[in-house]
């Protein structure tokens, strides 16, 4: 392995994302930000992403963006194959690249990481959260594919990466693995105006309650949908995202809602929507029982928003006493506490007041690239 101490500009390449041109995740969004970064720091990087498209967003594929160059590699787009087959490319890209530094993100994808350390290069995993126990592999091959790119990164990585206190215990108790703590960040966004949302889906500001993420069963929208039926309130529910290999998953939440028109669906939110989402909730809902370090939690912070979560410590340490937290799972918990909101708008006005300024202090993407830079040129 190369001594990197002294080398002035690094040749990085990240891969594991599904591809960062495109916020399908909080996994693109991390390394987009990442990589930018190092880019305008003048290092040599490189992103490779899977060559497809993903239901009605098409992905584009330019050689070149923002600074970064990028490269697509096959993939065959069904559940459980899609990240087996991107990741055996993606390491053998890696293996012969005249790469200093892979850098991978999520667990499965690290399962060829040995390969990269028998050819001589420094590997960073980069744990987003325990996959494996995400509820849409549940005993399935794609689960034991997972789990197993999550033992071969605890044994193989130069450096393991993780998001939060309890997946640093984890990886302790389970395989002796130290690992380091980097939280994600986020950047303070701008007001937008709610033309786009009015003129499609008749929202005003402080209209609607708003839940923006992926539609897979873990983030247990179909517990918000139940528990919002039940709020005597005449603002909407939105629920904003697109799935991710969950359609049957998606049924079953448009059927928990039918009949209350205060519920609404936007399905996948592009950056302008998302903007405008955020900018004009009046609560943000994240009911979630698995979470590595909700992106979408920070974002909806950094807009200024009063943020309810599960009491999981992947929420409950980005809120800290900003926001509020319910039970987990607890479907009259989350009822009450979102009809205490509704009826105590200063209670909310209180929230907002105070949750941009204290994300956006605390979780900065500066710190988390210097951080990361370091880690690349520690030596063994």
């Amino acid at each position: 392995m190369r001594n990197l101490r002294n080398k002035e500009k690094l040749n990085i390449v990240h891969f594991g994302q599904k591809n960062c041109m495109i916020a399908i995740g909080g996994v693109e969004v991390v390394v987009a930000e990442i990589a930018t970064r190092q880019a305008a720091m003048g290092h040599h990087v490189t992103c490779i992403n899977r060559d497809m498209d993903y239901g009605d967003i098409k992905a584009p594929k330019p050689k070149k963006w923002k600074g970064i160059r990028m490269k697509y590699v096959p993939t065959i787009p069904i559940k459980g194959l899609a990240a087996v087959t991107s990741a055996f490319f993606a390491t053998l890209s890696c293996a012969f690249g005249n790469y200093d530094v892979v850098h991978i993100h999520t667990e499965g994808v690290s399962a060829f990481c040995w390969l990269l350390k028998l050819c001589g290069k420094k590997v960073i995993c980069h744990n987003h959260g325990i996959d494996w126990m995400r509820e849409k592999w549940s005993g399935s091959y794609g689960s034991l594919f997972i789990h197993y790119g999550e033992k071969m990164a605890a044994k193989y990585a130069d450096e393991l990466i993780v998001l939060s206190s309890d997946v640093k215990q984890y990886f302790s108790d389970v395989y002796g693995r130290e690992t380091v703590y980097i939280p994600n960040a986020v950047d303070r966004y701008d007001y937008e105006e709610p033309n786009l949302i009015k003129k499609k889906f008749g929202l005003e500001k402080d209209s609607y309650i708003l839940f923006l993420a992926r539609l897979v069963p873990e983030k247990r929208v179909k517990l918000l949908i139940e528990a919002f039926r039940g709020v005597n309130t005449d603002k909407k529910l939105v629920i904003a995202g697109d799935t991710s290999d969950t359609e049957n998953y998606y049924k079953k939440i448009k059927k928990a809602a039918n009949g209350d028109k205060r519920i609404v669906f936007t399905g996948f939110a592009d950056d302008s929507l998302k903007a405008e989402l955020y900018s004009n909730s009046y609560v943000y809902v994240l009911p979630s029982d698995l979470e590595g370090m909700p992106m979408c939690l920070l974002e909806a912070m950094s807009y200024g928003n009063c943020c309810l979560t599960s009491d999981i410590s992947e929420c409950t340490e980005v809120i800290g006493d900003k926001g509020l937290s319910f039970t987990r799972g607890i479907l009259e918990d989350l009822r009450a506490k979102l009809q205490m909101l509704c009826d105590d708008p200063d209670m909310v006005a209180g929230y907002k007041s105070e949750a941009a300024d204290y994300i956006c202090s605390r979780y900065k993407w500066q710190d988390v690239v210097k951080k990361i830079m370091e880690l690349y040129r520690k030596q063994p």
